[in-house]
């Protein structure tokens, strides 16, 4: 191994890859509870629900993992792996909220977004700080 490996980094996406996989199986198991067969996406409004969360957690899971690890290698890992943790945690609000009605997700989904923001703009601002110090010789 280099130097100062980026294990909390490693750590956040393993964790947050296993939530993944817990979704996932809940989707399974809404579908063996509601009888919805595969390729089917039709169901009870239960069903369709877990079914869509899930789904935009997949849509949202390589936004994540960009901004992570931009944040932890550019500006610093201690600090993207705590977002990323909020993260797991909004992503989890947000299914549970979901499942039970729609409305019910936006507080998870709003957490979500505060975390990409937060975590692209601070990797923006350590990529920015590193090309004026290598590129410009400036020192901020």
């Amino acid at each position: 191994m280099g130097t100062n490996p980026p294990f909390l980094l490693a750590a956040v996406s393993l964790l947050s890859a296993l939530q993944m996989g817990y979704f996932a199986r809940r989707v399974g198991l809404s579908r063996m509870a509601h009888k919805v067969l595969p390729p089917s996406i039709k169901g009870p409004p239960e069903f369709e629900r877990t079914f869509r969360a899930h789904q935009n957690c997949v849509e949202c899971y390589p936004v994540f993992l960009v901004t992570l690890w931009t944040c932890g290698l550019f500006f610093c890992e201690v600090t993207a792996a705590a977002g990323g943790l909020v993260y797991i945690i909004a992503r989890q609000m947000y299914v549970t909220g979901y499942i039970k009605s729609a409305k019910k997700r936006l507080p998870g989904f709003y957490l979500t977004l505060t975390v990409f923001v937060t975590l692209s703009l601070l990797g923006l601002f350590g990529i920015l700080y590193g090309v004026l110090h290598k590129y410009f010789g400036t020192h901020l």
